[in-house]
């Protein structure tokens, strides 16, 4: 929310909101997210004047269809609110590991985008979050409530998901799964494997690596609260943490060759999701 607000703050819009339009730093700024690609970006208002664009209709679809706003699919100029509209997917998008609108077949990509657009817009917000915490459908209620040319009030949607990270007792202490898994690659490099006892995965305090059993979207879809999943509510282990990683006994060995679709596990958790959205 920070890096798509400051954007805004010099007059742009982004256009193309979508996961692999964010990365993470190296080295000492591994924990700073980054957004890159702007070949869509647009100035929204004068820099002098602060003047908006005017509104306008029949516009052609601009950015990833996956993620874009409802009113991108209705042929309207974008603005600050669609921005943010297609940030609320991407969030959605980490939490069930894929959308309602994925995976539909047509002759054509305008009749393919037709049809993701009759999809998302008959799909409620209440339906897309179904399973997740309250303050996700807030987000979107907002979104769609700005008019085309307010400015959106991101210490209030930061807020949201700052207050939720709080009230579930989770801790922010900069170890993300990626993180995880990149030490554990590292010492399997020194590490023979026939070493590793089996469930050293459980054994040693990480982090459980994902399973390729992983619940598909629908059946995610189905859970009925946010607590019920006791992975959701994890404290992170005290001994794991971005200064002690190097200290840790070595974990089990992940699947590296693990499909596509498991490592939507990675992201599955809202305590992982809810660090990347509130806390940089």
């Amino acid at each position: 929310i920070n890096r798509v607000e400051f954007i805004h703050s010099k007059s742009f819009l982004h256009r193309d909101i979508k996961p692999d339009n964010f990365l993470m730093g190296l080295g000492k700024r591994a924990n700073q997210v980054y957004m890159i690609d702007f070949g869509l970006a647009k100035k929204y208002r004068d820099t002098s004047t602060h003047q908006h664009i005017p509104y306008r209709e029949n516009k052609n679809l601009t950015g990833t269809a996956r993620y874009a706003s409802v009113s991108t699919h209705l042929g309207i100029e974008q603005s600050r609110r669609d921005d943010m509209e297609s940030l609320g997917y991407v969030l959605m998008y980490f939490l069930r590991g894929s959308l309602p609108w994925q995976g539909l077949k047509a002759g054509t990509k305008k009749q393919k985008y037709e049809k993701i657009s009759e999809r998302k817009v008959a799909t409620s917000i209440e339906a897309l979050c179904r399973g997740y915490p309250s303050e996700f459908q807030s987000f979107f209620h907002y979104c769609r409530s700005l008019r085309f040319e307010d400015s959106p009030d991101y210490q209030y949607l930061k807020r949201l998901f700052r207050d939720l990270f709080i009230r579930e007792g989770f801790q922010f202490d900069y170890v993300f799964d990626w993180t995880i898994l990149k030490y554990q690659q590292s010492q399997m490099t020194s590490v023979p494997r026939r070493a590793i006892p089996a469930a050293a995965g459980q054994s040693s305090g990480m982090a459980p690596i994902a399973s390729n059993n992983r619940l598909s979207a629908t059946e995610e879809g189905r859970r009925s609260g946010w607590s019920d999943d006791p992975t959701r509510r994890q404290v992170p282990p005290t001994g794991i943490n971005a200064g002690s990683l190097s200290k840790q006994k070595s974990p089990v060995r992940p699947d590296v060759s693990a499909p596509k679709e498991a490592v939507f596990d990675f992201f599955g958790s809202v305590r992982r999701v809810l660090k990347a959205t509130c806390c940089f």
